[in-house]
């Protein structure tokens, strides 16, 4: 019997990530976002990055289009960040309101403050696979704060245990 999207998304579900925030600049120089945890080292030499974003995301037309984006490693307390970014649409009175802060990399690329790391990327080829793209990054700066990443399990944000 065929396997269900339904049964896929269980499935996967089961795999434990951390939550990054895709973040790209979109017309008159404000700044859009999408919560993604597909998203994986590629390699070292180049240092390279993946993120896999739905064709039908806006997130997917301004990457291919501005070729400059960041990746943040949401920390322990950015659910709420999360949960923003995770709308199609994003209204800057809403961020405001969550205290959502993003400053410029010294190339320009927004980044999410607060966030555990920020990665300053440029898009280096896309590959096309089912309905959505993978998109591969150069990797042009890292920014490391420290703290506790944000974890996603089962469909719910989690915190990973106290260490004894």
């Amino acid at each position: 019997m065929p396997v269900t999207t339904g049964e896929f998304r269980r499935a996967l579900g089961q795999f434990a990530t951390g939550v990054t925030v895709i973040t790209v600049t979109r017309e008159s120089g404000l700044v859009h976002g999408m919560t993604a945890n597909s998203f994986a080292s590629v390699s070292l030499d180049p240092l390279q990055v993946l993120v896999c974003v739905d064709h039908r995301a806006q997130t997917h037309y301004l990457v291919q289009e501005q070729k400059l984006f960041g990746i943040n490693i949401l920390a322990e307390n950015q659910e709420e960040l999360a949960r923003y970014f995770a709308r199609p649409e994003q209204d800057p009175e809403d961020a405001s309101q969550l205290g959502v802060r993003i400053r410029a990399s010294d190339r320009g690329t927004p980044l999410l403050d607060g966030a555990v790391v920020q990665l300053d990327c440029q898009l280096a080829r896309v590959v096309q696979s089912g309905d959505h793209s993978i998109f591969i990054a150069d990797v042009h700066s890292i920014e490391l704060h420290g703290g506790r990443p944000l974890v996603f399990h089962a469909g719910q944000y989690k915190r990973l245990p106290d260490e004894e």
